[in-house]
């Protein structure tokens, strides 16, 4: 069992994880009795720490804002996570931050003990950044909506769909998602019942927040996974069914995520698979290298007839060897 003190630490930097915790959970979390925990929050509280607590069933403590708000806890990783994090912002896509990340990089270097600047060190040593070009976001932004999803409570926002049409949307955000040099928020959609994939850098937060809500099991079960394949879809002019004579393993491995994949009986599959082109889909399915069968694409099916002409001329040209 944690010492006094120790355990006193322990609540405050579980405090800072979540913003809300029942007594039994604090408990569970530090092997002790509800007591003990009802206990040492009046030990922070006359420290001059800001620990609110509410009553009923789904009450509970939370930690307050203000001038006694405590240092910020951290352990060794979640030091070395925050300082490369930092120098990632100082280039990264959020607009506005990277003069701050800066100075704030310097002032965490400053008290971080020499093992850890070491490791960071390394890091940023051994790792070059490629620009890039894309969207950014706001910063005030990403804060609004990561505020929201902390606190479970809706979120309303103006959004621009991919074809312009503006509208506002009520949501339950649940995860925001950094892929390549974009941002998305998954939600559910409270006005079309399902969930939904909004890019942030064309959402723009109203405030206030709405009302809280109780967190729903994530699409997929997973929210960057959802993302991948819905996003990676959703750009696809081209799209495609074929019977694939490989078995599902052999074809997952090799396709991207927003591919959908379903078993087909005797070793074979059939694959959803999209592409710019009707010409890259028919080089992609060919990198493959299995035999296959085209269900429903004329587009893909007559670039397959001219990559078969082609090759065919060029296996022609070549002269054997006396």
């Amino acid at each position: 069992m944690l010492q006094t003190s120790a355990r006193l630490l322990r609540i405050l930097s579980l405090l800072q994880i979540h913003r809300d915790w029942t007594g039994a959970q604090l408990a569970e979390r530090l092997g002790v009795s509800s007591r003990t925990v009802r206990s040492d929050i009046d030990k922070l509280r006359s420290l001059g720490y800001p620990v609110h607590a509410s009553p009923g069933v789904s009450g509970g403590y939370r930690l307050g804002s203000g001038a006694a708000l405590p240092p910020l806890l951290l352990d060794d990783d979640e030091a070395v996570a925050v300082a490369i994090g930092l120098r990632t912002a100082a280039g990264g896509t959020v607009s506005g931050i990277e003069e701050t990340s800066v100075r704030a990089l310097a002032k965490l270097e400053q008290i971080l003990p020499s093992r850890l600047r070491h490791r960071i060190s390394a890091m940023t040593s051994a790792t070059v950044t490629v620009p890039g070009v894309g969207p950014t976001v706001d910063a005030d932004v990403l804060t609004t909506i990561a505020g929201a999803i902390r606190a479970s409570e809706r979120l309303r926002f103006d959004y621009a769909t991919h074809d312009g049409v503006a509208g506002v949307r009520v949501t339950e955000p649940h995860r925001l998602v950094s892929w390549g040099r974009r941002w998305y928020l998954v939600a559910w959609d409270v006005d079309r019942d399902d969930w939904r994939t909004f890019r942030v850098d064309r959402m723009s937060p109203r405030s206030p927040t709405g009302p809280r809500f109780t967190p729903r099991e994530p699409p997929e079960g997973d929210a960057s996974l959802h993302v991948q394949r819905g996003a990676g879809a959703a750009t696809w002019r081209y799209r495609a069914k074929v019977l694939l004579h490989a078995p599902v393993e052999y074809v997952n491995a090799r396709l991207p995520v927003a591919t959908s994949v379903e078993p087909a009986g005797d070793g074979r599959c059939v694959a959803e698979v999209g592409s710019d082109t009707p010409q890259m889909l028919a080089h992609y399915i060919g990198l493959l290298d299995v035999d296959f069968e085209v269900i429903d694409s004329p587009e893909l099916a007559g670039q397959l007839e001219k990559l078969a002409d082609r090759f065919g001329r060029a296996a022609a040209s070549v002269t054997p060897n006396s």
